[in-house]
């Protein structure tokens, strides 16, 4: 029997007592977190969240947690069940002392015995990083919200964006190492052609060890209309399935039309927080095509 803690910090734009009602009220927690939800707001009392976005319970009989620890406006702390193992999250909120209008939220998710599964560790990861996406989108309006559904045989990110740019322009983005290191933030090799090198050149720490990231194979492309690559598991777990990673250019109007899909995985869960890095990456890269400066607001954020 081994146990599991995840931590995590989370700056959230928004003050302590708009975020512990976010945490606290059914209501939010259907914007964000659950498709139903059920909450009476005392130790001891239910905290109950079911549906298709819910990872493990997606019926109302599953849903039996309780909150263990309520203090108004400052923490909360509730019981789940995952994966035939009980767990608690808890979440304390202090205010930013670097703005008035935002909070840091530090939380917790332990489980006395982690879930019998392959990549246990790496899921809870990933659950929370989806849940931090979502949260702080909710709060701060709504805007590039992305509620997974847990059930999904295939699950996939898909994004859509136009950009004021011709195809040709957006295609060069994605293909000319020059462009693509303004769009991501780290230098890039291009090999453009099929089964060639598409080599994003990250280097991150994980489990207190040095990660090079590996390159992406291309799978598909048509100058100007579209391109695939693959997508090798970014811990750098060998065992995990290449994703496939597909932008298809489509003229509109005097601009283009750039209909995303990132697939290819394993489990819904796995989705982790890809929604909001990559809406944050097409507005870069619209930046990029239509010739503006990055630090020039883009116009089309996603999340």
């Amino acid at each position: 029997m081994s146990a599991l803690k995840h931590e995590f910090t989370w700056k959230i734009p928004a003050p302590p007592a708009r975020v512990f009602a976010a945490l606290t009220n059914a209501e939010d927690l259907q914007g964000w977190f659950a498709e139903h939800a059920e909450v009476e707001p005392r130790v001891g009392g239910a905290y109950r969240f079911w549906g298709k976005h819910t990872l493990g319970t997606p019926t109302a009989s599953g849903a039996d947690g309780k909150i263990t620890r309520f203090e108004a406006g400052r923490a909360v702390a509730y019981t789940w069940r995952i994966e035939d193992r009980d767990s608690e999250v808890s979440f304390s909120i202090e205010a930013d002392p670097e703005s008035a209008e935002a909070s840091i939220v530090k939380g917790e998710h332990s489980f006395i015995e982690a879930p019998a599964i392959n990549r246990a560790k790496e899921m809870i990861d990933d659950l929370w990083r989806f849940n931090w996406g979502n949260f702080s989108a909710h709060l701060a309006g709504g805007k590039g919200k992305l509620l997974v559904d847990y059930g999904a045989k295939n699950p996939d990110v898909t994004l859509s964006i136009y950009i004021d740019a011709p195809p040709s322009a957006v295609f060069r983005t994605l293909i000319d190492p020059e462009k693509i290191q303004q769009w991501f933030g780290v230098a890039a090799a291009v090999d453009p052609r099929l089964g060639g090198a598409w080599h994003l050149k990250m280097e991150f720490e994980k489990d207190g060890q040095k990660v090079t990231s590996p390159p992406c194979k291309i799978l598909d492309l048509v100058e100007n209309e579209r391109l695939a690559i693959s997508w090798p598991d970014w811990r750098g777990d060998k065992t995990v399935p290449d994703q496939r990673v597909l932008w298809m250019l489509k003229p509109e109007g005097a601009g283009t039309r750039v209909e995303f899909v990132h697939d290819g995985f394993v489990r819904a869960v796995d989705v982790s927080d890809y929604p909001f890095g990559w809406g944050w990456f097409l507005s870069r890269i619209t930046t990029v095509a239509e010739g503006k400066s990055l630090d020039a607001p883009a116009g089309h954020e996603q999340c």
